[in-house]
């Protein structure tokens, strides 16, 4: 009730007023693909949409090559990327399309690197790791958690002698582009190395920046399809040890825990919706309007930013934008295509934090703005700062968001120190059955004890977290976690890890207590769908992709 109330009452209504149409314009049903990088964004403002105003909007999470091949081939209105065609230097042959498009920015976020790990059968969740061993990770020259230079970010950790493995992306994604051009750009060596082993050809002697990540057989590396195919491998029970690198929002919606990086300034900062405004601010965008790769960025200054607050590896996402009639592409489709744009590039970031990414700052909302404007048949509603509705704005045009960024602990700044708190889904401390609270538990330097680090067991220490929370269950959450062999999907249901549905059909979150604890939730209007019927989801013959379960409905 207290949802419908806020509707009533207009805090949580309609995602904003809708332009004056011509007599005959509908909005059509729109089709697109790509990355999994941005898709639980992606799927939550299509849900939004469709509560709203029932635009038909359907997307195929098949990873950002796939989107870019689709949108080439006319197959899709509009493709979804993390990197743009014909991306220089690469090791792949991707023209750009003789259809005519624009790039468009989505959402910002950062690449994370979740992260499977336990001392004493309880789960580490304040792992830090530099981007030298990173590097030496995901080339196979650093192989087990006791190395050494594991250690070296680690000072409070006893790591355990096991193997590491590695989990990458099977298919073509913009998540391993993102990481192969900050491999190329900052770690050149450990990547040159690495491509000839793989039958990689070097690129202007140097190895390319690929969408597709190269594997040694027998390397020991795992290669799954999908966010939720890594994801969802990591997060498997008999999985400890592995890592994987995804977007934020797949950890958060797992319960597991990111590694935090190390920047510029020497300290290791989480992917945080604020580290990833900051970081952003040293991104270098592609100004001329005249320019092909006219928004498209440089993140050459990101990776090496000085300010303590900058997550190294920030970025965001594109939308491919046709600009011209043709094929199946009409004015009725374009009218859609372009009035989605403008709801997410405002309301719709208005999510984006509590969904593990980065409201998109004012500059490229406004840019974006210009580009919905080209897409034929479009009649988008283009707002100001002072009613788009995007928390990054501020009434001087700076990034609100970064301006009020806090800096990290003195314990987050590398050396002799470290943090016990814990980073991405697992922030939760275990006070339930199943929490180590008695004699064996770990209290020693490093052991998690604030927020978002459990206690380690046994004479182990410094554990920042285990996997039994409240009455014992997993800390995924009630349901635990697929086999992403058999359903590569992650569910979660805990209070720390919000699943899309929950916050998917508003762009506003309020806040509830329920049973002494705090909760996020969003207040959610019933659907009435094509036969009448009253539901949380969108009717199965709608099209409408479900994430929240890993369904697609058709």
């Amino acid at each position: 009730m207290l949802g419908l109330a806020l509707i009533a009452s207009g805090v949580f209504g309609a995602a904003g007023a809708l332009p004056a149409y011509a007599v005959g314009t509908v909005h059509s049903p729109i089709v697109g693909s790509g990355s999994t990088w941005s898709a639980n964004a992606l799927q939550a403002w299509i849900r939004n949409v469709w509560a709203n105003y029932q635009w038909k909007i359907t997307y195929s999470e098949s990873g950002s090559t796939q989107g870019r091949n689709d949108f080439a081939n006319g197959t899709s209105d509009f493709g979804v990327s993390e990197i743009p065609y014909a991306i220089a230097n690469s090791n792949e042959a991707d023209i750009r399309p003789s259809r005519e498009f624009a790039y468009m920015p989505i959402v910002a976020g950062g690449t994370a690197f979740m992260y499977n790990l336990e001392i004493g059968g309880k789960r580490v969740t304040n792992l830090r790791l530099s981007g030298d061993t990173i590097a030496k990770i995901f080339t196979g020259v650093i192989t087990r958690w006791d190395d050494p230079q594991v250690k070296v970010d680690n000072p409070a950790l006893v790591l355990p002698s096991i193997p590491i493995v590695p989990v990458v992306r099977s298919d073509g994604s913009g998540a391993t582009a993102q990481v192969s051009i900050w491999l190329r750009q900052e770690h050149a060596g450990l990547w040159d190395a690495y491509c000839p082993k793989v039958g990689r050809p070097l690129v202007n002697d140097h190895c390319g920046v690929t969408s597709n990540y190269p594997v040694i057989p027998g390397s020991g590396f795992v290669a799954r399809s999908g966010s939720n195919g890594v994801a969802g491998y990591v997060a498997l029970p008999h999985a400890v040890g592995a890592i994987t690198f995804v977007e934020y929002s797949y950890a958060l919606n797992s319960g597991y825990p990111v590694a935090k990086v190390l920047n510029g300034a020497g300290y290791y900062t989480e992917p945080t919706a604020q580290n990833v405004a900051v970081g952003l601010l040293s991104a270098q965008i592609n100004e001329d309007t005249a320019s092909p790769e006219y928004l498209t960025q440089d993140l050459t200054n990101v990776y090496t930013s000085a300010d303590p607050r900058t997550y190294s590896l920030s970025s965001y996402s594109y939308s491919i934008l046709p600009t011209a009639l043709g094929g199946s592409f009409t004015e009725n489709k374009g009218l859609t295509l372009a009035d989605f744009g403008a709801y997410f590039l405002c309301e719709g970031q208005q999510s984006a934090e509590v969904l593990g990414y980065s409201p998109l700052p004012i500059n490229l909302v406004q840019a974006g703005q210009k580009q919905l404007q080209k897409v034929p048949g479009g009649n988008p509603v283009i707002k100001g700062i002072t009613d788009c509705n995007n928390p990054t704005f501020s009434p001087d045009g700076s990034n609100k968001l970064a301006n009020e960024a806090p800096y990290p602990a003195d314990c987050d700044k590398q050396g002799a120190t470290q943090c016990t708190t814990g980073t991405g889904g697992a922030k939760d401390t275990p006070t339930g059955p199943g929490a180590a609270t008695g004699p064996g538990a770990a209290t020693g330097p490093g052991v998690g004890t604030g927020p978002g680090a459990g206690t380690a067991a046994g004479d182990e220490t410094g554990a920042g977290g285990g996997p039994a929370a409240g009455d014992g269950q997993q800390a995924a959450g009630s349901e635990g976690v697929l086999d992403a062999e058999t359903a590569p999907v992650i569910v979660a249901a805990s209070p720390q890890s919000i699943p899309v549905a929950a916050v998917s059909l508003l762009p506003s979150l309020a806040m509830a207590g329920f049973g002494g604890g705090l909760f996020a939730f969003s207040a959610i209007p019933p659907i009435l769908g094509k036969r009448g019927r009253t539901s949380l989801l969108p009717d199965p013959a709608d099209g409408i992709a479900d994430t929240s379960r890993g369904l697609t409905r058709s």
